[in-house]
């Protein structure tokens, strides 16, 4: 199996995303939807961002590499009654199946920066763009200070060395490897923009139990929990976590979950 594939069906990615769903919507609300816009979006989960922008008006096709993903998201779909979103599974490093210039919108929020070959993901994000179009990316920083670079930092700290030519995602959240590679991709560097922006990560229970949703439910934060059990470090990983959770907490109330992440919004015009 693909080990990208393997890595997103390995766990259950909604329960994290169930804490997303605020911020996803306010992300939609920046993307200037107007109906009928054709949007793709890549590493859409079970459609955080993309049930937002179909209920916006948008006719959106939602592309995940895990097929647990792309059920839950269709059957989200069905549940809030949208006939303009569907979802489908496909590898943001090749699209194959979609055809050139076909989306006036493409969107991929903490999705598409997890697929391998960096280069050949901007290609293909820009080939299904229409000219005149454009792709907005959401994508963690490599050593910011909040959540979930945090986490990714702390459990590649407990983790074997990955595999030869392995390339980390977050350095999908540095400005000048955004712009190498979708030049690459034939895009003129002034139609690049980034900028940083914060999302919230919410949910009505204390960060030590939000901590356990990504122990038990998240690929990259399982496998280091397994590394780290295998040499009898668990305790010193969950640890480690869990100080960095109830830090970061910002909802006032221990018994509340309220944490803010720093990301790269990513804006590419065609």
């Amino acid at each position: 199996m693909n080990p990208n594939k393997a890595l997103w069906e390995k766990g259950d990615f909604t329960r994290i995303a169930a804490t997303m769903r605020e911020s996803g919507e306010a992300f939609a609300k920046t993307l200037d939807i107007t109906p009928g816009i054709k949007v793709l979006d890549v590493g859409c989960g079970d459609g955080t961002t993309a049930l937002p922008q179909a209920q916006l008006g948008a006719d959106v096709l939602g592309v995940d590499i895990a097929s647990n993903l792309v059920a839950a998201g269709n059957e989200r779909a069905r549940a809030a009654g949208l006939a303009n979103i569907r979802f489908q599974e496909g590898d943001a490093s090749q699209l194959s199946d979609l055809s050139d210039q076909s989306f006036d919108l493409v969107v991929s929020v903490f999705g598409a920066m997890f697929a391998p070959r960096p280069f050949d993901v901007a290609s293909e994000l820009v080939r299904v763009t229409r000219p005149g179009g454009r792709i907005v990316m959401g994508n963690w920083i490599p050593g910011d200070p909040t959540l979930v670079a945090q986490i990714l930092k702390i459990s590649a700290s407990y983790s074997p060395p990955p595999p030869e030519g392995f390339i980390s995602p977050v350095t999908w959240g540095v400005e000048a490897n955004v712009v190498e590679r979708f030049t690459a991709a034939g895009v003129a560097a002034h139609n690049i923009s980034c900028t940083r922006e914060t999302y919230t990560f919410r949910c009505a229970y204390p960060p030590a139990s939000f901590l356990c949703d990504f122990r038990d439910f998240y690929g990259p934060t399982m496998n280091a929990f397994a590394a780290a059990e295998a040499n009898g470090r668990a305790a010193d990983l969950h640890r480690e976590l869990e100080a960095l959770f109830v830090a970061q907490n910002a909802s006032g109330d221990p018994e509340t979950t309220s944490i803010p992440a720093t990301f790269l919004r990513v804006t590419v015009s065609r």
